[in-house]
């Protein structure tokens, strides 16, 4: 299982960016965070196309697939949609791992058990502004 955030175990942040011009306040070779929705395919296609690391956040089981059509090197979902997206992240060989949200060290061995790839604390992810 990978960690992202937690405080026992150092780990890259992702970087929350809401517009293309936002990348250029981000370390070099960072790995990008975006919100899947249509208003952000635009940043999404320009991450694509510059194959750089991203990290989307996908609400449903459409999104999961088009965040993989689009090459991102995480897909991160909430706890009620995690056991169903590993399952077809590994049904369909996704190149993406799969990511859970929590809030609480507690539910780690619940993931884990679930055969989640890795979780992400929400202190992991840098908001950037424009």
């Amino acid at each position: 299982m990978i960690f992202f955030g937690h405080r026992f175990i150092e780990s890259k942040s992702f970087y929350h960016i809401s517009s293309i011009e936002a990348i250029q306040n981000t370390p070099p070779s960072s790995t990008l965070y975006i919100e899947f929705s249509e208003t952000n395919l635009d940043i999404i296609t320009h991450t694509f196309l510059n194959s750089m690391p991203t990290a989307i956040f996908a609400q449903n089981i459409t999104e999961l697939l088009y965040a993989s059509s689009f090459n991102a090197s995480y897909i991160v979902v909430e706890k009620t949609l995690a056991k169903s997206a590993q399952n077809i992240a590994d049904s369909y060989l996704f190149d993406a791992k799969i990511l859970v949200m929590l809030e609480n060290e507690d539910e780690i061995e619940e993931f884990a058990l679930l055969g989640i790839d890795g979780i992400i604390f929400s202190n992991a992810i840098v908001k950037i502004n424009s």
